[in-house]
């Protein structure tokens, strides 16, 4: 990779292949060009909603089996639409790196960003399910009648609510803190973004509601947001405690704490790119494209959130065993 795009990179190290090799270079000429434009990095990631949320309608579609060639093609325009969406995800924040246009906004924007294209696009699925199901009511000897294709609808629609809220939400959300916390122990604090719920909670009550709605609003789902990472990693707590009561800071910690930590990490961080965009979203289109987008939510419900147990198990037993190594 030009060592130009590593520049704008938080780290090769928390990337996948496919990150590495096609989308960040990509990403990085979209960046240049939106320099040059002078367009602000929250603006890219706002066009990355509004395209991601576009392609809604063309999943509402069924595909080849359904709808034929044309069904085929609608379903091929909304994985380009996604891709074009995630594409712009990673454009703002290399944009961001690149121009030094960095803010907490877009932080909190960033995080939003996954939320904006799926829950209209997991609507649009529920939709295509009620019309399209003569595959999984054969595969479960359903007589398809109008009555059980409702109540199907409502299956679909609940395992639609959990897949997106708990199983995808939840997943990312951790995914992101353990990237934050990699960068942290592999760059330090500047070159992370790891946040703490009681800082931003400070942040919170400090920001005046006058003339602040907006942000106020955006800062009060961030505070629950830091919470319910913090939440998942009591171990990781209990070492940054200690960290902190031994050595005064995070800042302050021995080169070795850093160094057998960073170790730990770096080798999860394979696995834990998989609870990010590109391996979800290669399933989510091979289920879709086969016309069974149904599946994709049981697929996030068993198979990521057992990936998610196994990364936070591994991440917590390792720093439980560092913070054992500390004495106070």
């Amino acid at each position: 990779m030009n060592e130009k795009i590593k520049k704008t990179l938080k780290s090769s190290e928390t990337e996948d292949w496919l990150d590495y090799r096609v989308v960040r270079p990509l990403s990085y000429f979209w960046a240049l060009l939106f320099a040059r434009l002078g367009v602000h990095p929250n603006t890219v990631t706002i066009l990355s909603m509004f395209i991601g949320a576009g392609s809604c309608f063309f999943y509402a579609h069924g595909s080849y089996y359904y709808e034929g060639m044309h069904g085929l093609m609608l379903n091929i325009i909304a994985v380009l639409l996604l891709l074009w969406a995630d594409i712009y995800d990673c454009t703002d924040g290399q944009l961001a790196r690149m121009t030094g246009k960095k803010s907490q906004m877009g932080r909190i924007l960033d995080g939003a960003a996954g939320f904006a294209w799926f829950v209209p696009i997991y609507v649009a699925l529920v939709w295509r399910f009620y019309k399209y199901h003569d595959i999984e009511f054969g595969w479960l000897g359903i007589e398809n009648t109008e009555q059980n294709a409702v109540i199907a609808a409502v299956v679909v629609f609940v395992l639609a609510l959990v897949s997106g809220f708990v199983g995808m939400g939840g997943q990312q959300r951790l995914a992101d803190y353990y990237i934050q916390i990699h960068l942290f122990f592999l760059k330090g604090r500047k070159g992370s973004e790891l946040d703490n719920s009681v800082k931003q909670k400070q942040i919170y009550d400090e920001t005046p509601w006058k003339g602040n709605l907006v942000w106020k609003t955006f800062l009060h789902s961030y505070v629950g947001y830091t919470r319910k990472q913090e939440a998942k990693t009591p171990q990781f707590q209990n070492l940054m405690a200690k960290i902190r009561q031994k050595y005064g800071s995070a800042d302050n910690m021995p080169e070795e704490i850093r160094s057998e930590f960073h170790r730990h990490s770096k080798a999860i961080m394979g696995w834990n790119a998989m609870l990010t965009f590109n391996f979800r979203a290669g399933m989510f289109f091979i289920f879709c494209l086969a016309d069974i987008p149904a599946m994709n939510f049981v697929f996030e419900i068993v198979a990521m959130s057992l990936l998610t147990v196994y990364i936070n198990h591994r991440h917590e037993r390792f720093c439980k065993r560092i913070a054992d190594s500390i004495i106070i």
